[in-house]
């Protein structure tokens, strides 16, 4: 078995790096599909260098990981950070800025809660229940679309995964997710997430086309399976911080 790569690697490289990226192939995930809907995507940036995801999920707060707001244990500091609003595509949209000490870390999950100021798109609607054995979810991001040296190629374009719930005592995540962990698990169904895809939107899709945020993506092993902080476990958390 493969060694699980955390996504949160990629972050590190990047940091480490300062190295203007490749033009990323105009492909998605590894092994994905370029993604045609997602008006609450958001693509973080730190020091100008794509890292990670996030999702809109009120007009002033933005969701992603808490680990991709960290370098080497230190905190980054908010006048490094950036997010991108409003486009499928990472190099357009709206540039904002972090609200100066408007984070706010779950004490259960790998989740960030970012202020903005006030955000003119669409946001996404949390779940009130929680993720079932089977079902099919989808991951959007904007990171790695290879294998290898993912900091050469991080995707421009907004791409999906598209990903299926496995038990909770399922050996490929023993460790990462499932009892005792805020995390649920997937198998890959086509594409894999990867890095800088971190703090992305785990996404269910009804027949009807009503969507709802399942989770925050937080990491996979490249090749079969991922994992994600679960929305209704940290719903309460949320609500309380957002109003």
């Amino acid at each position: 078995m493969a060694h699980r790569a955390r996504a949160l690697e990629l972050t590190v490289l990047a940091l480490l790096s300062g190295g203007t990226l490749a033009a990323p192939p105009a492909t998605a995930v590894i092994g994905g599909a370029p993604s045609t809907y997602g008006p609450w995507a958001v693509r973080m940036f730190v020091d100008g260098v794509p890292t990670c995801t996030g999702t809109a999920v009120a007009r002033e707060w933005v969701l992603s990981a808490s680990h991709c707001f960290f370098e080497q244990g230190q905190a980054v500091a908010d006048s490094r950070i950036s997010f991108r609003t409003g486009s499928l595509d990472a190099s357009a949209g709206t540039l904002t800025h972090p609200v100066k000490g408007g984070r706010k870390g779950s004490a259960e999950a790998d989740m960030m809660l970012v202020k903005v100021p006030p955000m003119t798109v669409r946001t996404a609607r949390l779940a009130t229940e929680g993720v079932r054995t089977g079902q099919r979810v989808r991951v959007l991001g904007w990171g790695a679309t290879c294998e290898g040296d993912e900091n050469a190629c991080q995707s421009r374009v907004l791409k999906q995964a598209e990903l299926r719930v496995v038990r909770p005592d399922d050996p490929r995540c023993a460790g990462h997710a499932g009892p005792g962990t805020s995390d649920f698990c997937m198998e890959k169904v086509s594409g894999i997430p990867a890095g800088g895809d971190s703090g992305g939107p785990v996404i269910s899709v009804a027949p009807d086309g009503r969507e709802e945020l399942l989770g925050v993506f937080d990491g996979s092993d490249r090749e079969s399976t991922a994992e994600a902080g679960e929305i209704s476990r940290q719903r309460a958390w949320i609500r309380g911080v957002i109003g």
